[in-house]
């Protein structure tokens, strides 16, 4: 092995970050078991253990923290230094990573990426649906997709899709059997579809407003999720009622299928952004996927 062994760091680290040999081997386009070759043969070149190998899970041993704790740094300005090189190119090319929310995927994302994919045929979108608050950086994704009350501060984010709105629905076999709430309080009368949220665990209050003032209540029911999208099926069947995005129940509405309750209390708010670390320069990847999916909104 050469004296300063990059390859193989750029791999330890790999799996560090995601705590797996099969992820990180995916991630890299090798094998799990070359993969881990790679990373035995430097922690023998090194004369230490970097990693903790059992059945069920890999973890940093101490001087594998210390060890990663002082390549990261250089291996972030390695990859800046190849995104500026990117960025001098005329022609969008290379992976681009996506994170972004279920919803966010299903209602902006999915029908724009046929057209984008016909005009930049060098692009490979790699979209990663998650509904916690990713960290982009140490994900090492270029770019996400979330409403704009979850971005961090330290973010270029860029509005999508426009306003968005929270409607409470339910089916007209529902109301015939139950009755519509009047206020938002009746909703504890209810039977509500619910979501639990991935990330902390917590079940998700349904926020109104009321007079200018935001209020959330929490409501009961025998249905959880932890994915909202989920809840437009039961819904439908007159399961249950659920507060949806508009934008997904817009053609069940029309149709008659599921019908609005409570729309003064639900006034719509700022939707989705896509944003990114900000940088000096953005790949022409990025840079095409963001204008394109901004002007397309």
């Amino acid at each position: 092995m050469a004296a300063h062994p990059l390859p193989a760091v750029i791999a330890f680290a790999r799996v560090a970050r995601l705590g797996s040999f099969t992820r990180a081997a995916a991630e890299l386009d090798v094998s799990p078991s070359a993969l881990s070759q790679t990373v035995r043969t430097l922690e023998e070149h090194l004369g230490v253990r970097l990693l903790n190998r059992t059945t069920r899970r890999v973890g940093l041993t101490e001087h594998g923290a210390r060890f990663l704790a002082q390549v990261a740094p250089g291996l972030e300005q390695i990859d800046a230094a190849f995104d500026d090189l990117d960025a001098v190119r005329d022609r969008p090319t290379g992976r681009l990573r996506i994170n972004a929310g279920r919803i966010a995927i299903r209602t902006l994302v999915q029908s724009r990426l046929p057209a984008f994919l016909a005009r930049y045929p060098d692009v490979q979108v790699e979209l990663f649906a998650d509904d916690t608050l990713a960290d982009l950086v140490a994900g090492g994704f270029d770019a996400g997709i979330r409403l704009g009350e979850c971005l961090a501060r330290d973010m270029v984010a860029q509005p999508l899709g426009g306003p968005q709105r929270m409607l409470v629905v339910g089916a007209p076999d529902y109301y015939a059997r139950h009755g519509s709430p009047r206020v938002p309080e009746d909703l504890i009368h209810h039977d509500c579809v619910r979501q639990r949220l991935p990330g902390s665990g917590r079940l998700l209050a349904w926020e109104f407003t009321r007079a200018g003032r935001d209020f959330e209540v929490d409501v009961g029911g025998r249905l959880i999720f932890n994915d909202s999208t989920l809840a437009h099926g039961p819904v439908l069947a007159g399961l249950g009622l659920a507060q949806l995005f508009d934008t997904i129940v817009a053609d069940d509405i029309a149709a008659g299928r599921l019908v609005p309750v409570l729309e003064q209390y639900t006034p719509s708010f700022p939707g989705f952004y896509i944003y990114y670390p900000a940088r000096r320069q953005l790949a022409p990847k990025l840079r095409a996927f963001v204008d394109f999916m901004c002007q397309n909104s």
